[in-house]
């Protein structure tokens, strides 16, 4: 073994055992006097100040790898709540537009339900099933038929006014023309005069038609049925007067008029039942003899 490059001191020092000896009494002082008078307090103190930058230093990696992960952990949670919220938020809006669907049903049925109980003529709660198939014709179908003693002719109106007529039936079903329709009429008057007229469909609204220039109308006059056919009870809402057009060269006024029902938003209708006990129409006279001639 060579020992040319070792200090003089462990070369020519104490014998081992000797320095061992030293160091745990050394040692055993050392922590004798640290237990007893803190004598190594101050000492651990700047050393824990000197070794403090080493310490931050170390754990600069580490810190930095458990706020990335905790960035990104933060960044999927917040995906999850979000995409959750979003899930919700979607399904709360689907419930409240259902809740208000419900609402206004049942609000309309209430209504539905106190007219029927003030008419005295009585009538049938109806469902409106879907719309008739052809584009060129107001129809719609309603969840009553022959089985519910339903018959051609009836008045269907809801809780706003007259929406139309039943004109066909089948077993279960039952077609309503409604007064929109090109090929309907309705017998009305001003509710505010009592003037007659006739209000006529002509395919997605109505008008009131050979009314005379001079007559008393004026804008939002409320038109009603006026009860002298056989089919409409007399006082129905029909529809309204909208903008008035009277022109000195003509001999009928131009009314603009809208309806008050509901006809392409009700759900729920009302088919109010025939008038009883109408008296039949009195048989047109006989013809004249002609005149005898004389010479």
């Amino acid at each position: 073994m060579d020992f040319a490059n070792n200090p003089s001191f462990i070369r020519q020092g104490p014998h081992p055992a000797v320095r061992l000896a030293l160091c745990v009494l050394l040692s055993i002082a050392l922590l004798i006097g640290d237990s007893r008078y803190g004598l190594m307090e101050h000492v651990r103190e700047a050393l824990s100040v000197a070794l403090y930058p080493v310490q931050r230093a170390v754990n600069v990696p580490f810190a930095g790898a458990r706020h990335v992960i905790d960035f990104f952990t933060a960044q999927a949670e917040l995906k999850t709540e979000n995409d959750t919220l979003k899930s919700q938020r979607l399904q709360m809006s689907a419930q409240l537009a259902r809740l208000a669907t419900v609402e206004r049903e049942y609000r309309e049925l209430r209504q539905l339900n106190e007219l029927k109980s003030s008419r005295a003529e009585g009538g049938q709660l109806a469902e409106v099933l879907y719309t008739g198939r052809d584009p060129f014709s107001y129809k719609l179908i309603i969840d009553k038929g022959a089985d519910a003693q339903i018959s051609p002719g009836q008045p269907v109106i809801d809780s706003q006014g007259l929406i139309g007529q039943v004109t066909r039936v089948q077993p279960l079903t039952a077609e309503v023309t409604l007064i929109i329709d090109k090929n309907h009429m309705v017998p009305v008057m001003i509710e505010r005069t009592g003037a007659r007229a006739i209000l006529y469909g002509y395919g997605g609204g109505v008008e009131v038609r050979y009314l005379p220039n001079h007559a008393d109308v004026q804008e939002k006059d409320l038109l009603v049925t006026s009860g002298i056919d056989d089919l409409y009870p007399a006082g129905l809402p029909v529809a309204r007067i909208g903008k008035i057009e009277r022109n000195t060269g003509a001999a009928f006024a131009r009314l603009s008029t809208s309806v008050v029902g509901g006809v392409q938003e009700s759900r729920f209708v009302l088919v109010l039942n025939p008038k009883q006990h109408v008296p039949a129409a009195p048989p047109p006279p006989p013809d004249a003899a002609p005149p005898r001639r004389t010479e």
